[in-house]
């Protein structure tokens, strides 16, 4: 197994995360897309084969992190089994349910890691800040503390959403790295200050569904119907970007990568074409639009996976 043998120190409490990446350097990658979790072809290629070529443009183009949280262990296995070597990313992975106590939470992690081929990972999250506030929460938190304090791990992190009081979870269990949704038409953690404080405390902030499950791809004849309320709002959006000769992928990533609180923007591609056009987008200037006018005043609900193309 090859990995290295040294992380970059975390930053001090007190100190903002790093901020003085190019902006398409925080560019990230997450496997929630790949289609590895069920039987899915992309054009006619297997999600293997078409995982392999997304790994290694990202492997080439210089892609540092690889958000690996996917849902079921044989995806594990498979990401394991194509990855370039030595592996080039920054690995995160998920921890198992909290709800099976510490113990559990060690042998899922470890079980994880042997399923990637690793002998160690960039970082493991808590799916769900409820995962932390649960009976077990302290108990499973205290063991992957001990898990990165041994070396397994540099960083141990909790996905939030905006109504999980992100800043009062930081506070209270001082994780080294939160992951956030946060995008163009969703930027209430942005408006209320969430955002900065938590990396005016020394976290790592990673931001997802960056493109809020592509809608903002999405042609209005296609816009489900629990999301008809926001159609108005999401052409008047369209427009906008358009007027500022720009194309709404441009627009959603010069938007995340421009954010001074990022370390790290996570994306979501289902093809290596996808991921192509991400990169091509995130080394072009960012547009100049006033992003502030863009933000939805509700924005839907979505889950935790991020397409674009394919939505």
């Amino acid at each position: 197994m090859n990995y290295p043998t040294t992380f970059p120190a975390p930053a001090r409490p007190g100190q903002p995360a790093t901020r003085t990446k190019a902006p398409q350097d925080k560019l990230g990658l997450g496997a929630t897309q790949f289609g590895l979790d069920h039987n899915a072809t992309y054009r006619g290629r297997s999600p293997e084969k078409e995982s392999a070529e997304i790994l290694s443009i990202a492997a080439r183009s210089g892609i540092s992190v690889l958000d690996a949280q996917v849902s079921f262990p044989h995806a594990e296995t498979t990401i394991g089994r194509i990855m370039p070597r030595p592996c080039p990313f920054r690995m995160t992975i998920k921890t198992g349910r909290f709800d099976r106590g510490p113990d559990f939470i060690e042998d899922e992690a470890r079980a994880a890691l042997k399923r990637l081929r690793l002998d160690k990972a960039d970082a493991i999250i808590a799916p769900s800040a409820g995962e932390l506030c649960g009976p077990y929460g302290q108990a499973v938190w205290d063991r992957l503390r001990t898990l990165r304090d041994e070396g397994l791990f540099r960083a141990i992190g909790v996905s939030c959403f905006a109504s999980d009081d992100p800043v009062g979870l930081t506070r209270r269990f001082r994780p080294d790295i939160v992951q956030a949704p946060v995008s163009l038409l969703d930027q209430r953690l942005i408006v209320s200050g969430a955002l900065a404080e938590i990396a005016s405390l020394g976290v790592e902030v990673h931001l997802r569904s960056i493109f809020l499950q592509g809608l903002l791809f999405l042609p209005p004849d296609r816009m489900p119907t629990a999301l008809k309320g926001v159609s108005g709002p999401l052409s008047r959006v369209r427009r906008l970007i358009a007027e500022g000769r720009s194309d709404p992928l441009q627009a959603a990533l010069g938007f995340a990568l421009s954010r001074p609180e990022a370390s790290s923007v996570i994306v979501g591609v289902a093809s290596a074409a996808e991921l192509q056009a991400v990169i091509a987008a995130a080394k072009s200037p960012p547009p100049d639009l006033d992003w502030d006018e863009m933000a939805l005043e509700n924005p839907p609900a979505v889950g935790e996976s991020d397409g674009w193309a394919a939505a």
